[in-house]
């Protein structure tokens, strides 16, 4: 059958409707995942062109997946942020949706404290069990899209379901048809995607929602879920692990719209970021994140991370007020007592800060050889020095003047005599076998003996 492609605007034909594959025993891929061993990167050098949606946005679940990783998060807690958000993803709604719990009286009051905001975006989703009952509370409550958990590997369809494929097939699309008749939009979270048969389970399945999507006139969403983030970006790598084959397959072999495409990936090998970048690259409009990256074990896509990265691949902030990143991380440590990891990108204490003494000099000199960018601009954040045994003379003179905003005549040089007296008592601290970093408040309090009138 020759059709006109959507996607392509090419004629083309369109053999490709995959049936369900039903199998006696699991399919595991045991090659790629021996389990008793490192998970192997297959190739098939089958390449797919990059397709990048004329609008992408960002998706969030801090208060979902983040949340289930943490102690519950209290109402105001979860209401600032939802603020703090808003003011980020700007009046565009660059971070476009945000998914609540529904099931506890907490998550509900904060639900509804966030609604009470008026906010057009994040609009306010959540993630239920699948039945009517869950459906049902969730349209109440004024919420027109959810996510359902619909696992797509074997080793949960066989190993915790207890079903064959053809019955978790079923299953799923009953559920799915709970939430079109309780008018509600289904995000399907297709769990353990990367361990799953595509053409066998996951393309079927697609194809399923897409025709009673249609038949309903309702949209139903697929978040595509690297469970385990076991999702590869390199060119050429063969499915079960391809994120441009996964997501390009589901978009032409399953006719998926680009806006009805949601990557979530966690960060078990390092690979959560360009993972989900490559999501955007190959097709998917929207990429799922949470605040600092907290999830599950390694956590999922840091929302800051996947904001810069927008920057960068659009080269605007379409209205993203990016200082609010800073606001977000602060608040996280001081009201809600979480420790940011100090190297964290963005966040973390020590992200542009230097200790090493030839670096203190460059940045002396000009900020820009040793900053990412201008921090102080982008995230008001100044970059910085930790004092230490490494720091030397230029190290020091230029945390004074960056802790007190000395500039211009008033700066002090790495040859003041101030700065040869903090030299050598720090000299000093560590011919005594000090190993820590000289603190700020150790710093502060020479400062008051030596040169009271910076203070």
């Amino acid at each position: 059958m020759l059709e006109l492609s959507k996607q392509t605007h090419l004629l083309e034909r369109d053999p490709y409707r995959y049936r369900l594959q039903e199998v006696q025993e699991p399919e595991l891929f045991r090659e790629i995942y021996p389990y008793t061993d490192v998970p192997r990167v297959v190739f098939n050098h089958r390449r797919v062109d990059l397709a990048m949606p004329e609008e992408i946005w960002i998706t969030d679940t801090s208060f979902r997946d983040g949340q289930q990783s943490q102690s519950p998060y209290k109402v105001e807690h979860m209401v600032e942020l939802y603020k703090l958000m808003h003011r980020l993803g700007g009046e565009k709604g660059i971070i476009r949706q945000t998914e609540f719990f529904i099931y506890s009286e907490n998550d509900r009051k904060a639900i509804e404290k966030c609604m009470e905001l008026g906010y057009r975006f994040p609009e306010i989703t959540t993630w239920i069990r699948a039945n009517k009952k869950d459906f049902e509370l969730a349209r109440s409550m004024g919420i027109k899209e959810t996510g359902i958990l619909v696992s797509c590997s074997d080793y949960h369809i066989f190993k915790k379901l207890k079903m064959t494929r053809s019955q978790a097939l079923e299953h799923y699309l009953s559920v799915v048809a709970e939430a079109f008749d309780a008018g509600v939009i289904p995000r399907c979270h297709f769990e353990d995607i990367t361990r799953a048969d595509f053409y066998g389970f996951v393309v079927p399945f697609a194809n399923a929602l897409m025709d009673m999507s249609k038949e309903a006139g309702i949209p139903v969403k697929i978040r595509v879920c690297d469970t385990l983030g076991l999702g590869i970006p390199y060119p050429g790598v063969a499915l079960p692990r391809s994120v441009p084959g996964i997501i390009n397959g589901l978009r032409h072999y399953a006719g998926v719209p680009s806006e009805q495409l949601e990557w979530h990936g966690h960060n078990d090998f390092y690979k959560a970021v360009v993972n989900a970048g490559t999501a955007w690259l190959y097709g998917a409009s929207a990429v799922n994140c949470s605040l600092l990256g907290i999830g599950e074990r390694t956590g999922n896509v840091p929302l800051e991370a996947m904001v810069m990265e927008y920057i960068s691949l659009r080269g605007s902030h379409d209205g993203m007020d990016t200082t609010a990143i800073t606001d977000i991380a602060r608040y996280f440590e001081e009201k809600m007592g979480y420790q940011i990891p100090p190297m964290t990108p963005f966040v973390g204490r020590d992200f542009n800060q230097t200790r090493a003494g030839i670096h203190a000099d460059g940045l002396m000199k000009d900020e820009e050889i040793y900053n990412i960018f201008d921090t102080k601009t982008i995230l008001n954040r100044s970059a910085g020095v930790v004092v230490n045994n490494t720091s030397g003379f230029a190290g020091i003179a230029y945390w004074i003047n960056n802790r007190y905003n000395l500039t211009g005549e008033r700066a002090v040089s790495k040859q003041s005599e101030l700065v040869k007296k903090i030299k050598e008592w720090v000299d000093l601290q560590y011919q005594n076998g000090r190993e820590t970093v000289i603190s700020n408040d150790e710093l502060e309090a020479l400062i008051k003996e030596y040169a009271p009138d910076l203070i």
